[in-house]
């Protein structure tokens, strides 16, 4: 048999997917930039070769660089941008004018770097380049040979000794701050704030959303330590008003350059308005704006095509089916209040799945008002609650007769939706009745894909 070249690329490119599966995996981590900082000297610093507008905070990362990256490629410019973790395909992470990198770039940016992360493994026995490591300097590399004018790169973790913080940013974005990953990041939201902290480098522009005082008592200490200039949500800039519109939400938002009225940001949820506001702060102080306004017209163009994967995402209709990523209560919470301010649904009926180091009780509690009933199930991960540990605890936020409990995510959706299918199941209602996936990054992605096939 003939092996075509799309054949060909195909299967190097699960070779290399599998390669890099071999590392260690996002969830175990050696806080040291050390390995990075070797790797980008080895390759010539390509992460020097473009402006890097860097976003770190607990919740609202993803979209927040989206919308950045949207708003800087409708004005013209060459983009490369940085999510994490994927929802389907490793590819979603690295994306050049907004769109992933090819399978065959993939590859073959790999291929390059491969000689040099055996020269750093071999120099870090113990410790070799992990998983997101290697993604990371991938990125830096494709976006270099581009070349991108400039790259909105989003933190994995933390932000001091994140691997992406080999990179100096002009701007530094930091969205809210609370409580995740605490084995990693500190008990507290002071200890979790000074290392997202650690991307407002000398001199740059930082960006700030509304914070816990704590919180924000930590990231202004640190712009005066390095010489930070900064914009505060509330203060400099932040939503003037906004009213819920159909698939999204128009928006006024007020800089230090004035007032951008009749934004559309297809996207929902009051959480996402303000994280529209961090944007475009961004954006102005990256251009320079220096009291001037940017062209009205194309920031409402580059908001309009606005897309975030995973977050909010309606899949299906009738019922409705909606993804969403919310993997801690702070984003649950967001969830919730979009939920209940932007849909009117007759019944809601929430498919959960969560990692076994997140707080599920936290997590279920800001759904429970919103959530008519709850199946919990389990993701395909190694890293997952097991689907009876998570019944036991949704049981005492749900009581007995609001939760099912399915063994795997398929039999979830499946069980969802019949549940919101029949008359008598829920609210004695079907239509308008809804089902919202949530609870992880992988179950939504993983849900995707289902449904998607399905």
């Amino acid at each position: 048999m003939v092996t075509t070249g799309t054949e060909a690329v195909e299967q190097r490119y699960a070779e290399v997917q599998a390669a890099l599966l071999s590392r260690w995996p996002e969830s175990k981590l050696e806080p040291s930039l050390d390995r990075m900082a070797a790797l980008v000297d080895l390759l010539g610093s390509p992460q020097a070769a473009y402006p890097v507008i860097h976003v770190a905070g607990t919740n609202g990362k993803s979209s927040t660089a989206r919308i950045v990256e949207s708003v800087l490629r409708t004005f013209g410019l060459r983009t490369g941008l940085v999510t994490s973790p994927h929802l389907v395909d490793v590819r979603e992470r690295i994306l050049i004018d907004g769109e992933p990198i090819s399978q065959g770039d993939f590859v073959e940016v790999y291929d390059d770097l491969a000689p040099y992360l055996a020269m750093v493994d071999a120099t870090f026995p113990d410790t070799p380049l992990s998983y997101f490591e290697v993604l990371t300097a991938m990125a830096y590399a494709a976006f270099a040979d581009a070349p991108v004018g400039v790259a909105v790169v989003e933190t994995g973790m933390g932000g001091t000794w994140d691997a992406t913080n080999v990179a100096d940013g002009v701007v530094a974005v930091i969205t809210p701050v609370d409580l995740d990953h605490t084995e990693y990041l500190g008990p507290d939201v002071e200890t979790i704030a000074g290392e997202k902290a650690g991307i407002i480098k000398p001199g740059a522009a930082a960006v700030l959303a509304q914070q816990q005082v704590a919180a924000a008592e930590v990231l202004l200490h640190r712009c005066a330590d390095v010489g930070a200039s900064v914009l505060r949500e509330g203060l400099e800039f932040g939503v003037r008003h906004r009213d819920i519109a159909v698939g999204g939400q128009l928006l006024a938002l007020q800089t230090p350059s004035g007032v951008y009225d009749e934004v559309f940001l297809p996207l929902h949820g009051a959480h996402q308005a303000h994280n529209a506001s961090l944007a475009l702060a961004a954006v102005e102080v990256f251009f320079g704006a220096d009291g001037r306004m940017l062209d009205v017209e194309v920031v409402r163009e580059g908001f309009a095509g606005v897309a975030s994967p995973g977050r909010m995402e309606i899949v299906r209709s009738s019922p409705t089916v909606m993804l969403d990523a919310a993997h801690n209560p702070h984003g649950a919470q967001a969830l919730a209040t979009a939920l209940a301010e932007e849909f009117s649904f007759t019944s809601l009926v929430g498919v959960v799945g969560v990692l076994a180091d997140k707080d599920a009780a936290g997590l279920l509690g800001a759904l429970e008002p919103v959530l008519d009933k709850v199946v919990v199930t389990q993701a395909q991960t190694p890293r997952v609650m097991p689907v009876d540990d998570l019944a036991a605890i949704a049981t005492e936020v749900f009581g007995d007769d609001r939760v099912l409990v399915a063994p795997t995510l398929l039999d979830a959706v499946d069980t969802a939706i019949a549940q919101v299918d029949d008359p008598d199941a829920v609210s004695g209602a079907v239509s308008g009745a809804g089902v919202v996936i949530t609870g992880s990054v992988i179950t939504a992605g993983q849900a995707r894909l289902l449904l998607a096939g399905s």
